[in-house]
């Protein structure tokens, strides 16, 4: 737990991670937490000792039964601040910005390490275990989330997840993504087993002139729902509307789904210094599907495109 005042912060954990915490933080007094002097008692003497009388907490964090515990032994009023945590959160710094820039490059070595490994030949769930395999090898601390491999008809399942079964022919999506400095990265990419129909080519294109839309669009100052009502134009001019499901993105950072999102529904307004994905898809249930995500850099006027792996249509 971590105590933030205007008067210091004080990092409180047990004797599993003390050295740890003593070794990577330098900018608060940590403490360590025992069974005589457990998390609550220290924060409450904490509390006590700088007279607050009323303290802000992560809602989305805590559960209720942790919000009843803390609520009783702290005797103090807990006030739910989860959105001056995210605000914070939200705009990165250019050192923010340049870690998660290394991620992406991690996850793209990766990603281009496994293609000569795709055939007819390997299982979803093993090409995600090569993929794993080389997040670790190419320096990420870990996976930012479990990867997404889907090949063939069941490509038109947006999280599907990777099975026993041999890699299909047609569409196989690939979703993935590397934790680095504890920065994520998250990437989706679209490739073809075998020659692509020519619907197949057709949403495929689709996908790709929304998504180009959508960033096109995305600055500061402009609400989400926008971005997304500019990627999502496109799907229905084609004549896919009804198969683009989802938002057109979600920012992301310390982790991979942060609080703001382009979505219809959406009231967020973009903030210079935000960092989103971009992932418009196409979902024909039962047949193929098509998502390309990058992940975008908000400027004043306009954005950064931080991701640098070819969005041309690779057919192995």
């Amino acid at each position: 737990m971590l105590l933030v005042t205007t008067r210091g912060c004080r990092f409180y954990t047990d004797s599993r991670y003390i050295e740890a915490a003593g070794a990577a933080i330098s900018n608060a007094d940590v403490r360590l937490v025992t069974n005589d002097e457990p998390y609550a008692a220290q924060i409450k003497a904490a509390l006590i000792e700088l007279n607050i009388s009323s303290a802000g907490f992560e809602e989305n964090a805590v559960t209720y039964s942790g919000y009843l515990e803390l609520t009783e032994k702290l005797g103090v009023e807990l006030i739910p601040a989860q959105k001056l945590i995210s605000d914070l959160r939200g705009v990165k710094s250019p050192g923010d910005l340049e870690m998660m820039k290394k991620a992406q490059r991690v996850a793209e070595k990766s990603f281009e390490e496994i293609l000569p490994l795709i055939s007819r030949d390997i299982t979803e769930k093993q090409l995600a275990a090569e993929l794993v395999y080389r997040f670790l090898k190419n320096g990420a601390e870990d996976k930012s989330f479990d990867p997404i491999i889907v090949s063939g008809a069941r490509s038109s399942m947006p999280h599907g997840v990777p099975g026993n079964d041999l890699i299909g022919e047609g569409f196989l999506t690939l979703d993935f993504g590397v934790r680095l400095d504890s920065w994520c990265s998250d990437t989706t990419r679209t490739l073809c087993v075998g020659e692509p129909s020519e619907e197949m080519r057709r949403v495929y294109d689709t996908v790709l002139k929304a998504q180009e839309a959508g960033i096109k669009s995305a600055r500061a100052g402009v609400a989400c729902r926008d971005v997304d009502a500019a990627a999502r134009a496109v799907i229905e001019n084609a004549g896919y509307g009804d198969n683009f499901k989802h938002g057109f993105g979600h920012a992301l950072g310390l982790e991979v789904h942060e609080d703001l999102k382009a979505s219809p529904v959406s009231e967020d307004i973009l903030p210079a210094g935000a960092v989103i994905s971009a992932e418009p898809g196409i979902y024909l249930p039962g047949r193929f599907g098509v998502r390309i995500e990058d992940v975008i850099y908000i400027k004043e006027n306009g954005c950064e495109n931080i991701t640098n792996l070819t969005k041309k249509l690779i057919i192995l």
